[in-house]
Parts: C-alpha cells; structure tokens; sequence
C-alpha cells in the first residue's frame, strides 16, 4: 500500500528542492525525518512539513479502512519535485532597457510504502531462482536452434 502527499505551487526552484529530496529517497521515514530536521536548506521545512503530512495520511488510511499498517516500517519510496508554471519578471537594465527573468515554482510529490517482511523476501529468493533456471533452459535451447538455422542459411547461399 502507498500513501502519497502533495505540495504544489512552492516558491523554489525544482532543481533546489531535488537536492534536499535526494537526500530522503529510500530511507526509512524516521531516518527522513531527522535528516530533513538538521538539513540547512531553505526548502527543507516544507519538505518536512510534507513528509509528516504523508505519514498521517498513512496513518489516516489505516485507520478508516481498518488496514494494518506500521508506521515504524514506512520508507520514503520516492519524492519528486516537478515543474510548475513560471513567473515572468522584469528588472531594470542599463540605458532604459529591461532584462526579463523568470521565478521558478514546483509540485512536490512524496510515496511513502511499507517494506515487506522477512517471508516476502524468501518467497522472492525462490521465485527468481525458478525464473533464472527457466531463462538458462531457454538459452540452451535458443543456442542449439541457432547453429541449424545458420547452416540452412549457408546452404541455401551456395546454391546462388
């Protein structure tokens, strides 16, 4: 299950706000937390505030839906700070001229997702050990068909 939380229209550059939300991918959300409480960025307050918000929000879900979740596994699954519109300004310029430059705002996004426990692990473990046997299966089999398949082509080629 996921759990996401949105901030649009904040006052930073998405390339800024990226830099503190690198900082968070795939830790768990108390690890995110403390980080983003000592990180000296100006944005990394409200990446705070977003992230706790996306925490009671899964907090919120589980409640209603009567879901199971523990919020002491939760993991910032990933964070993204797109593009929003852009405001166009004007600065005075030399000689009466006017420079334009543009005020950059983002859409900030946060997944969070529960880790799966010890069993989903091993059943995985074996799952893509059956997969892998079937894949070297496929390759013998792929390899010993290639060599006919060259030979009719070789011999077709000497009959032209």
């Amino acid at each position: 299950m996921e759990f996401t939380a949105k901030l649009n229209y904040v006052r930073v550059s998405p390339q800024k706000a990226r830099l503190v939300l690198d900082l968070i991918k795939g830790c768990r959300v108390e690890e995110a937390l403390d980080t983003l409480r000592y990180t000296k960025k100006g944005i990394a307050p409200a990446i705070y505030k977003l992230l706790r918000s996306a925490v009671e929000n899964a907090n919120y879900v589980s409640a209603e839906k009567s879901l199971d979740v523990d919020l002491d596994r939760l993991y910032v699954k990933y964070a993204i700070a797109n593009d929003g519109p852009r405001m166009k300004r004007i600065r005075p310029a030399p000689m009466g001229r006017a420079y334009r430059y543009q005020r950059r705002i983002s859409h900030l996004n946060i997944v969070l997702a529960e880790k799966a426990g010890d069993e989903s692990k091993a059943t995985a473990q074996v799952v893509t050990g059956e997969k892998a046997a079937a894949t070297k299966k496929a390759a013998k089999k792929a390899a010993k068909k290639a060599p006919r398949k060259t030979a009719a082509a070789k011999k077709t080629a000497k009959k032209k």
